[in-house]
């Protein structure tokens, strides 16, 4: 059983920004595919962005050039640096992971996920 722990989200003006963080073990943030995902009131849950084992990453159309996602082995840690939120940007976002063998587009589908952590709330609003 892998775990995924998030933190960062918090509540931010449009324009602003917000870094999101996952911790998780030494072995998942080395070698497991991982991503974002969020699901805003009323939604469904959509696929943000993705890094392979190799560190390429993928991006939802919405977020991509304002999202950035990123691992630092060191610290077991996943990132999602999000700038110039939007109002549409509010949502859980939650972090993934998955070790098995096999293709996963760049953005991210939840059936190619076993691993979820429980979820950060961000919020944008004036």
């Amino acid at each position: 059983q892998v775990q995924l722990v998030e933190s960062g989200g918090g509540s931010v003006q449009p324009g602003g920004s917000l870094m999101l963080s996952c911790t998780t073990s030494q072995s998942a943030i080395r070698s497991y595919a991982m991503g974002w995902f969020r699901q805003a009131p009323g939604s469904s849950r959509e696929g943000v962005a993705s890094v392979d084992r190799d560190g390429r990453a993928g991006y939802a159309h919405s977020v991509k050039g304002r999202f950035t996602i990123s691992k630092d082995n060191a610290k077991n840690t996943l990132y999602l640096q999000m700038n110039s939120l939007k109002p549409e940007d509010t949502a859980m976002y939650y972090c993934v992971a998955d070790n098995r063998q096999l293709w996963r587009p760049p953005v991210p589908r939840e059936v190619d996920y076993t691993y979820w952590g429980q979820g950060t709330q961000v919020t944008v609003s004036s």
